[in-house]
Order: structure tokens, then sequence, then C-alpha cells
């Protein structure tokens, strides 16, 4: 045996990593990220080649994105052939921007053309104006018209989101001609689950699944086969209401309207179920103040971010030990009241998140609306309430065995009653009125509920204990 057909660890190591690169849970292993670097950086492109080939486009997207930042451009050059539209459109939007600012503006246009124009737009929409126009004067008139007409539109609604590439057939034609049109007509897109059937003013009456016209017959009329009822999305419509109605309504593709009511496009299920992902993290990252939560942003936009909020907070925290200074007198003179209100406020800090969190879902999911309102404020009030008496005398019990003080007990009693209470109606009433604002509950709720809850613990416990002479 020579000593090339000797299998050392390394070798062995090697040939795991190329056979398998993903882990139990489908990820890509650091060894196989690793190996890949290790190979651009010695020069063997070819090595980097053979792992990376194989690749769905989507793990070459993780691929990018799991690489330390400095290593990205010398992978995207050693791969560049690899690195497809495909890759660009599964890319955190983080790294795909990073790379994208690399390119030249007619590299930037080729991979825009052969995407669809919701993936073209998410590439060119954040680009510097002056870049933008670079872009798309090196595209070809057809797709620079329909990109431009994308990007009109504001951002996160139905005009944003939808495919232009539509299949839409006249309500005179029979299955046959519909059939002959699919297999002859080379522009059509590819992929399609849905041919949209429109009147003389282009306007969608009607739907024909592509399972309909197979077993239609030739001569059979396209209005007497297809589905009169379906989904039509206005254009300007949020995209977050775009996902709740394939939701509710089981959808796989929607027509997409204008203003006038003509069809201009469609969105497909699979467009929507990254809205469903970005939107519950956007929510869940909105309420605690840290921004985008993507581990990928820039670290100055990161710090930047979450400093404002913090700075918010900080005024927040301000009032609340003003209030306290109100009564630092009690406190001087009773320090038990120092060491117990953490604990009242504490906990209606606690229960007005909860609150709070399944308000501002049942808002976004449209599970609260106005014929419901009450219905809500009355169950928070009845759960807060419920939480309060119980932690409460809880509370009242362990205070009398520790400080065998009798109204001591029965102010902490109370004080955590009325926080409770404070917490789950500030919870509820604070989302539902910034949405009657036309304010984001998500992004705000948080400053104004915790200012709430703050304020109030400490003014319920230390106004009692001044009230009953604790001190």
């Amino acid at each position: 045996m020579s000593e090339t057909d000797i299998e050392t660890p390394e070798t062995l190591e090697a040939v795991a990593v190329a056979e398998d690169p993903h882990d139990d849970e489908d990820r890509l292993t650091p060894a196989f990220v690793q190996a890949v670097i290790d190979h651009v950086e010695d020069g063997d492109i070819e090595g980097a080649r053979a792992l990376v080939e194989p690749l769905h486009p989507a793990d070459v997207a993780d691929l990018f994105e799991l690489a330390p930042g400095d290593r990205r451009q010398a992978l995207a050059t050693a791969l560049s052939d690899l690195v497809d539209a495909d890759v660009f459109a599964e890319m955190n939007d983080w790294v795909r921007e990073a790379l994208v600012d690399e390119l030249e503006p007619h590299q930037v246009a080729e991979l825009a053309s052969e995407l669809d124009t919701d993936d073209a737009v998410a590439i060119i929409e954040d680009m510097d104006e002056e870049d933008q126009r670079a872009v798309l004067h090196a595209m070809e008139p057809e797709d620079r018209a329909a990109i431009e007409e994308a990007l009109s539109y504001d951002e996160e609604t139905a005009g944003r989101l939808m495919q232009r590439d539509i299949v839409a057939v006249p309500e005179h034609w029979s299955v046959g001609d519909v059939i002959a049109y699919v297999r002859t007509n080379d522009d059509l897109p590819t992929d399609f689950w849905e041919i949209f059937v429109v009147d003389i003013a282009h306007k969608p009456i009607g739907t024909l699944k592509g399972s309909w016209v197979l077993r239609a017959r030739d001569d059979q009329r396209v209005t007497e086969v297809m589905q009169s009822e379906q989904t039509l999305i206005p254009v300007d419509m949020d995209q977050e209401d775009v996902a709740l109605r394939f939701q509710k309504y089981a959808l796989i593709s929607a027509a997409v309207i204008d203003r006038s009511g003509r069809l201009v496009g469609m969105i497909t299920v699979d467009d929507v179920v990254h809205i469903i992902q970005e939107e519950a993290g956007e929510d869940v990252l909105l309420l605690s103040g840290a921004g985008d939560g993507d581990i990928n942003e820039p670290l100055f936009s990161t710090i930047r971010t979450r400093m404002v909020w913090l700075f918010i907070n900080l005024w927040t925290a301000i009032l609340a030990a003003a209030v306290v200074a109100i009564f630092q007198d009690s406190i001087a003179r009773l320090v038990t009241l120092a060491v117990l209100m953490g604990i009242v406020n504490g906990m209606g800090g606690n229960a007005a998140t909860q609150t709070m969190a399944v308000t501002v879902r049942a808002l976004a999911t449209n599970q609260l609306t106005g014929s419901n309102t009450w219905r809500m404020i009355v169950r928070e009030w009845w759960i807060a309430s419920a939480n309060g008496l119980g932690l409460g005398l809880l509370m009242a019990i362990g205070c009398q065995v520790i400080y065998h003080d009798f109204w001591l007990s029965v102010v902490l009693f109370l004080a955590m009653v009325i926080n409770s209470i404070n917490a789950g109606l500030s919870g509820v009433l604070i989302p539902l009125g910034l949405e009657k604002m036309k304010v984001d509950p998500a992004i705000t709720s948080t400053v104004f509920v915790t200012t709430m809850t703050d304020t109030m613990g400490f003014f319920a416990f230390l106004g009692l204990a001044t009230l009953f002479h604790l001190s």
C-alpha cells in the first residue's frame, strides 16, 4: 500500500464532510463550512467547487451566512458561477446586500432578470438611488418596467410581493384553446398553480386548476369548468393581511388586482410562508426593542437601534424612581418596604408582559376585533384578579411568617392585587389604544406598559404602607 492510500484522520474527515455536509437537523456542519473556506484560502478552487456544487441553492445561501463576514467575498469570487439567482433569492437580506454591493450594475441586472419580480425587487429595493438607476438602466425594457412598477408600491404590500408572470386567458376560450396556448407560448412562467380567467376588461372572473383543465373536454368553455369564487388581493393590501387571508382560506395562490379591479399579478403560498415567519419574529423583536434581531446586521446599526429603546426605557425607570422618592421617608423608617416593593413591581411587570404578548398576537392575527374587544378586556380583568388574589395571598402568608407584621402583610396583599389588575388592564388596553391610533402596538406597547406597572406597583405598595402608618 502506497503512502497516498493510507487513510489518515484528516482524509477520513474530508470524506465524511463531502459525503454528508448536514447534521441531524439538516444544517450545514461547522466542519463542512470550514472545509470550503480552507479550500478557497489554499487556492484549491476546484476542491471548494466539488464540495458546494451538489448543494441546494438554500444550502449555498446558508454557507455564506455561516461563513465569517470577511470570508464571504472570497467565497463569492471562487464560487461565482454556483452563486446564481436562486442562491441570492434564498440569502439573508444583510448578507445579500453586502455581496450585491460588490457587484457591477450589469451583474446585478443579470441576476434580477433571472428572478421572479418579487425576488428581484427584494435585491434592488435596498440599494442607493443612484445604484438603483444604474441597475435598472442595464436591464431589458420589459424587466425594467416590471421592477419600476413594483417599486412604486409601498413596502410590505401585495404590490411589492406579487409576481407579474401569470397565466391569464379570456372567458370566451375553450379548454382546448387553453391547452394549446400553454403548450406553445414560451413566454409563460414555467411554474404555476392556477390559470386566471379574465373578462374583456382584464378583470379576473374565475380560476382554473391544472387538474381541471386536464380532465375537461377540449370543446368545453372555460367558464363551464372554472371556479367563480376566488379570493382577490388588492395591490395595496399589507403583507400581513395577505398572509392572514392565505391562512384563513387555505390558498395556494391568489390573484392581485389594482384599484380598478384589473388583474396585475399573483401571490403564491411560498412567498406567504416567508411573510408569516418574518412577521412572527418581527413582533417579538419589536416588543423587546431589539431591532431586526438579525445576527448578520452590522454592529453599529444594532447598537444604535438598541440604544434608542434603552434610552426610552431609562426615562421610564427614572419616572418609577421618582415615585419611590416620594416615599423615601417611609422607606427609611421601615427598610422592609425596600425589600418587598421589588416583588410587587416585578410580578406586575411579568403579568403585563404575558397579557401584552397575547393581545399583540391577537391583533396581528385578527382574533381580536371590534366585535370581541370588551369580552377580551373582561376576560383579562378576571385573569388578572384571580392571579392577583392567589399570588397576593401567598405573599401575605409568607410575609406574616417571616416578619410577623399583620398590617404589612395586608398592605402587601392589597398591593399585589392592585398591581396585578393594573398589569392585566394595561397589557390589553394600551395595545388596543395604539391600534386605534394606527400605531403598531408591537413597537411601543412595551414602553407604556412597563411605565404603568412600575409606577403603579411602587405607588400602590408605598402609598398603602404610608396610609396604614406602617413606618
